[in-house]
This record gives C-alpha cells, structure tokens and sequence, in this order.
C-alpha cells in the first residue's frame, strides 16, 4: 500500500506515542476474497456497502459477501461515486445498516468523496440507522476527518505503548472478545479512545488492553467499529502466508453484525 494519510499523521503526533511507522491507516486493505453464492431474499433487511475509489477494489464485494451470508441474509447494496447510487437521505432510507468497508490508502482523499453525505449519514444513524465500519471504515467513525460517530475518538494502534504490532504490516493480533482469547487478521487497523464515562459496549480489547471492537449508541442508532478485520476469511491468510490459531471462522463478524444492528 502507498500513501500517508496526513490527517492521521496529525491525530498520531499529537498523541505523542506512535512511531513514524504506523502512520498508515491506508493498511486496512486485504488479499481478493473469492465470491461466495449469495442469498437473495425481497424479505431481507437491505445493507448499504460503500464502494467508491478507495485503495481496495475487493473490500467492499468482501463485506458484500459476508452481510449475504450472515445469519440476517441481508441484502445488499453498493454505494457511492462510481456505482450509480449516491449516499443519500433518500437511498439510505431503505436500508438498515451502512458499510464503510477497510481499504482506503488516504483518509484525506477518501474524505472528499465522503464529506458531503456526512451530515445525511449521521442524521440516518441518529435517526435509528446503523453503522458498521471495518479497519479505515473505523478510522471514519471517528473525527478530523470523519463522520464522528463515536463517543471519543480513534487512534492507530500499530506503535503505540504495549502494542503487540510495531508497523503497518499484516499479521494475526490476539484479542480478548467477550473475554474470550481469539486471534483476527489485523493490518493497521485504529483502537477506540471512548470518552469517560461513555455509553458504549467493548466486544474486545487489544492485548495492552485498549478498545479494538466497539459498539455504541448514536441517537436512536447505533455504531460498530473494529480496528481488526472479522470478515478476514482464508483467502487473505493464504495471500499473506499467515495462519489463524482458531482457524479461520466468521462468527466474530456475526457477532458484531448483530451487537450494531439490534436495538
């Protein structure tokens, strides 16, 4: 992957702890995945997935594929520049939850491409929509820039202080998810700095003990972010000669599927 995102070069140098090599929040991207039969169903919730320019081609048929196979069947949806359907009040009216997939290599540019729906997104989150945002969909949860979703803000965790992950590499992180040890595919993905006190729910937690997967309330929605990637199936393990302990299994993605869309 290429390109440093300046904006989370700033949000790192301000925290004061991470190294010039974790800078990229571009990491988020991932081996193609291999296309799975989907379900289709009229009676199906409708799931919105963004797929405008990003840094990774294949991220959002990945998540596309995992929503069409989870538990829900929902059915999905590509938006953004480029798909012919822009992310609007009207087209996210239909659907239950919006997608911003891993993959970007440049929050910056990405951003302008975003930045004029964010006012339509928040306003359908806090209106009872629901937001899943995967690796860089994570970072946008965030603020400075993004969509600021969340009760706190986002931060890389490749560097920092007790991180198990020096740099952007890809790798397989252990994490502690409903206080259960698990291993996910991981790469440069942000931990969750909530704010004090926050209403939010911690599905797990980086061995240095800092948030990796949350779910939080937004108005009458709700947000879920993960810094690691649950939807990783084999084929990125393969691409990368990397192997999952607990073999290579969905139901962490599941899980948090269902934690952002119940109410």
């Amino acid at each position: 992957m290429s390109g440093r995102p300046s904006v989370l070069r700033r949000r790192r140098v301000l925290s004061g702890f991470l190294s010039a090599a974790a800078l990229l929040a571009a990491g988020c991207g991932q081996p193609e995945a291999e296309a799975k039969p989907p379900v289709h169903s009229a009676e199906a919730p409708l799931a919105l997935v963004y797929n405008g320019p990003q840094g990774c081609a294949e991220c959002g048929p990945a998540v596309a594929d995992l929503l069409r196979q989870a538990p829900q069947h929902f059915r999905v949806e590509y938006v953004g520049p480029g798909t012919g359907k822009p992310l609007t009040a009207a087209v996210l009216a239909e659907a239950q939850l919006y997608v911003q997939p891993g993959g970007g290599q440049d929050l910056d540019r990405t951003w302008q491409d975003l930045a004029g729906s964010a006012d339509v997104v928040r306003d359908w989150v806090r209106g009872g929509g629901s937001y899943l945002g995967l690796c860089f969909g994570g970072y946008l949860a965030g603020r400075d820039p993004g969509f600021g979703l969340l009760p706190g803000d986002t931060h890389g965790y490749a560097g920092s202080p007790g991180s198990t992950v020096p740099d952007e590499r890809d790798t397989v992180i252990e994490v502690s998810w409903r206080g259960q040890q698990r291993h996910m595919y991981f790469q440069d993905g942000p931990t969750f700095r909530l704010n004090e006190g926050a209403d939010a729910t911690v599905l797990a937690t980086y061995p240095n003990g800092a948030a990796a997967v949350v779910v939080a309330p937004y108005g009458k929605g709700r947000v879920g972010v993960s810094g690691p990637h649950p939807e990783a199936d084999a084929s990125w393990y393969d691409e990368k000669g990397l192997t999952n302990p607990d073999g290579v299994r969905m139901d962490l993605a599941y899980d948090l599927i269902r934690a952002t869309v119940s109410r």
